[in-house]
């Protein structure tokens, strides 16, 4: 593959409000600029871990359906193909081990190695066939499959994340949607806010494998002024620049960070401790439920609770306050259910939910999600809500689409993506470390406006969600080399063009990830999803 052919040099997909906008004045009175250009009121992305596309999608929409031990799952008739698995990636995969489907038994999975130049190894200039030497990662305790490193190219089908492949039957998908640059969470979490890993100041600790030339590349935690619950004894950093909270503070609007075991354990001379925890399905402990470098705000000192303060009432969850608009994610369900859903809502589940190979799954991943969603279909918010479910990283895992470079880099401690010390030519990058596209993400969009059993095919990132909450409220740009100037459009995923006839609720079981009920009226409550 030549280098031309996979990179795209300074893409700028400007904004327009489509066509079907005209129409729709009665129902979305463009009052002020905080009011939202499209139907959609309210957004809550949930933000999960660690899964490349083809570990989740990979034979969509079939399914083995070959033991009575787990839910069946038979796709609806016309549901499109993805660009998945084929006859020839499976069989004669380029890969020293062939792709092999886990079952429902053996969710529990070993951590794979998804440091940002080891991806890139993994790529080997878009052969894709390095996974296994590059990043595959084993030991005698969560080898459940027998592969060694070989775990690394193992998928699920819809026998195991059965909500997800329902959630796609009913809603929308994307099969061509990439991390915004390689590399573990953090990157992945700062591209989500800000479209920006640049920026980092090392506080504490050896920036070696977390920062490189002030870019983040790996998982330092945010430094002990910005969270008393970070770890003090890996590398900490501070991040300078905007993100998507400045925006929306600049707009008024309500918004908010909700993450499991952000409350307090204990609190000792107003110093927060972070200290919940909990078992994964297989009976192991996952850790403490708060994982610092998961916090994407905590970084930034303007967005930061270091104390980890609650609101001062419900009634505040989303407005400026003392927590800053950072809280635990049983203050999301706590303004759900009290009538106060912010504009902006970023969910991350307690780690032994995020999906997280090693100390999560998709058993326990699906429990949150399938939980989760279906409180928020439940409430009268749903007919203006778009849920958005994305991924930090892919954790490593196999995955056989390499995307266009949009940031290319040249840093020859780190770079390995076309040859060594290379990601493109590295001419046109503002800042280094931040190559990119990195691997290929899950992303779906469950909303009454989202097209039906629809795969979108066009280009995007995580990033792409950043512009998509900057564009609907009007909030402009992040600028300094965002990456939102070059993001893809979520647009596609949606249908505006219809009012009050889109997908219906979709409550599902949140243990086998079955349909319970399709067709609850979903338009019932409409005139409070506005508030």
């Amino acid at each position: 593959m030549s280098q031309d052919s996979f990179c795209i040099r300074h893409r700028k997909l400007a904004f327009a409000l489509p066509v079907w906008l005209a129409g729709l004045s009665a129902v979305v009175p463009l009052a002020h600029a905080a009011d939202p250009a499209t139907p959609i009121q309210h957004a809550v992305v949930i933000f999960q871990e660690n899964v490349s596309f083809d570990h989740y999608f990979a034979t969509y929409p079939v399914a083995a359906n070959n033991s009575a031990s787990e839910p069946a799952f038979h796709a609806l008739p016309g549901t499109p193909s993805v660009n998945g698995f084929n006859g020839s990636l499976l069989t004669h995969n380029p890969n020293s081990v062939q792709p092999f489907r886990l079952t429902r038994q053996q969710a529990v999975t070993c951590d794979q190695d998804h440091n940002y130049n080891d991806e890139q190894k993994a790529f080997n200039s878009g052969l894709m066939n390095k996974f296994v030497e590059s990043v595959g990662s084993t030991s005698a305790s969560c080898d459940v499959a027998g592969k060694g490193k070989g775990i690394v190219m193992s998928y699920y089908d819809g026998n195991t994340v059965t909500a997800l492949w329902n959630y796609a039957q009913h809603f929308a998908m994307s099969d061509n949607s990439f991390g915004t640059t390689f590399g573990p969470s953090t990157p992945g979490v700062l591209n989500l806010i800000a479209g920006q890993t640049h920026g980092a100041t090392v506080t504490s600790g050896n920036p070696a494998g977390n920062v490189s030339n002030s870019s983040v590349i790996g998982d330092p935690r945010p430094s002990v002024a910005l969270d008393d619950c970070t770890i003090p004894t890996k590398t900490l950093i501070t991040m300078s620049g905007t993100n998507v909270g400045d925006l929306l503070n600049a707009k008024g609007l309500t918004w908010g960070w909700f993450q499991g075991g952000f409350k307090p354990s204990s609190v000792t001379a107003g110093k927060a401790t972070c200290a919940t925890s909990h078992n994964n399905v297989s009976g192991a402990s996952a850790g403490t439920d708060y994982i610092p470098h998961h916090a994407g705000f905590q970084y930034y000192p303007q967005t930061s609770n270091p104390h980890h303060l609650p609101p001062t009432s419900v009634a505040k969850i989303g407005h400026s306050d003392q927590a800053n608009h950072q809280y635990d994610l049983t203050d999301f369900f706590n303004a759900l259910h009290a009538g106060n859903m912010p504009a902006v809502s970023y969910l991350k589940a307690a780690a032994y939910q995020d999906g997280h190979a090693g100390y999560s799954d998709p058993i326990d991943e699906q429990t949150f999600l399938v939980n989760t969603i279906n409180e928020i279909m439940k409430s009268p918010f749903w007919n203006s809500t778009a849920i958005i479910i994305s991924y930090d990283d892919s954790d490593g895992f196999y995955d056989h689409v390499m995307g266009p470079i949009v940031n290319q880099s040249s840093d020859v401690a780190n770079d390995f993506l076309t040859g060594a010390g290379m990601c493109g030519d590295g001419g046109t990058a503002p800042f280094p470390d931040r190559c990119g596209y990195g691997p290929r993400l899950p992303l779906l969009v469950i909303s009454p406006f989202a097209k039906q059993n629809f795969v979108d095919h066009s280009v995007t990132d995580q990033s792409s969600i950043l512009r998509f909450i900057e564009d609907n409220w009007n909030l402009g740009r992040i600028g300094n080399s965002s990456t939102d100037e070059l993001a893809g459009s979520l647009l596609p995923m949606f249908d505006f063009s219809k009012r009050g006839d889109g997908p219906p609720r979709l409550i599902l079981d949140p243990s086998s990830g079955v349909v319970v009920s399709p067709h609850e009226s979903d338009h019932e409550d409409s005139e409070h999803g506005s508030h």
